[in-house]
């Protein structure tokens, strides 16, 4: 398995994200032989510390000015070559980093999203993803971020991918609610409702706690309760093939969570949701 590996230059200093995921999770990426394709600047950054070292499946790439960013994009649509290709992207991202906007930026993970393959851009996913393959390698893993009855999970889906939110809540009903709370957007919390309702969930309480629809503002609300410290994993179904009216509330919402790095988490996929809800299962100490 190989991940693409970017840092922002703010998550590249000394006791920046960057360097305290490769401090907490060098034993797990070495037990998974986890190759990472490494920006220029995110290399040289673990280079100056000395992490991660002589480890072989580190490979650097060219600084982003240079392509490295634009090669990864490739890399996660399958690259020119069979060995070319990633299987997902870890990027920490600084929401207020004027490349967090680049083109490159944006499609690479539009192209994870397509290709169905993990676009991690928080400290906090970043370590749950590697306890996430842990768990799938049936190798000694962590608690996945904690108890779920802690936690509040944002359930969100655009209109094209609102029966897989439906069809992923019913598969994990359990496991959803076993969250302290569930959160959503207008009509997607209404069908979730309904589902949990006809599976006897108390009909005098709703199973999501429903706010405005995206373009009406929902998204911008679940960034509020993001910010304040109030929701701790958003699961958002993207459709990336068609144009979005209210972009700018959705980009709104992904800054967002980065701005709340290490409490958040995103999945912006069905079979990113999928892998996370499977791994929970087989960690035997959740």
């Amino acid at each position: 398995m190989r991940f693409g590996l970017i840092a922002h230059r703010f998550h590249r200093q000394s006791d920046g994200a960057l360097l305290r995921w490769a401090r907490a999770c060098d034993p797990g990426i070495r037990a998974l032989g986890l190759g990472l394709h490494a920006v220029g600047g995110t290399c040289d950054a673990l280079a100056k510390q000395g992490l991660l070292s002589a480890y072989p499946p580190l490979v650097r790439l060219p600084y982003g000015p240079e392509g490295g960013v634009m090669r990864l994009v490739s890399c996660i649509a399958g690259g020119l070559e069979a060995e070319g290709e990633l299987d997902g992207i870890i990027y920490f991202v600084d929401p207020v980093d004027p490349s967090s906007l680049y083109p490159e930026t944006q499609a690479l993970k539009r192209q994870c999203v397509i290709h169905g393959k993990p676009y991690v851009a928080t400290a906090a996913g970043a370590a749950e993803w590697i306890d996430v393959e842990l768990a799938h390698a049936r190798k000694p893993c962590g608690n996945l971020r904690g108890p779920l009855a802690s936690r509040t999970v944002a359930l969100i889906a655009h209109d094209a991918l609102k029966q897989r939110m439906v069809d992923f809540a019913a598969k994990h009903f359990d496991l959803l609610s076993g969250f302290a709370a569930r959160v959503g957007t207008g009509t997607t919390g209404g069908l979730l409702n309904d589902m949990a309702w006809s599976r006897g969930w108390p009909a005098d309480r709703p199973w999501v706690t429903r706010y405005l629809s995206g373009p009406m503002g929902g998204d911008a609300q679940i960034a509020e309760l993001v910010l304040d410290r109030r929701c701790h994993q958003v699961i958002f179904f993207e459709d990336p093939h068609v144009a979005r009216q209210h972009e700018a509330d959705i980009q709104l919402l992904e800054r967002a969570v980065c701005s709340a790095t290490h409490e958040t988490t995103c999945f912006n996929s069905p079979a990113m949701a999928e892998r996370w809800a499977t791994a929970l299962g087989l960690a035997p100490n959740i």
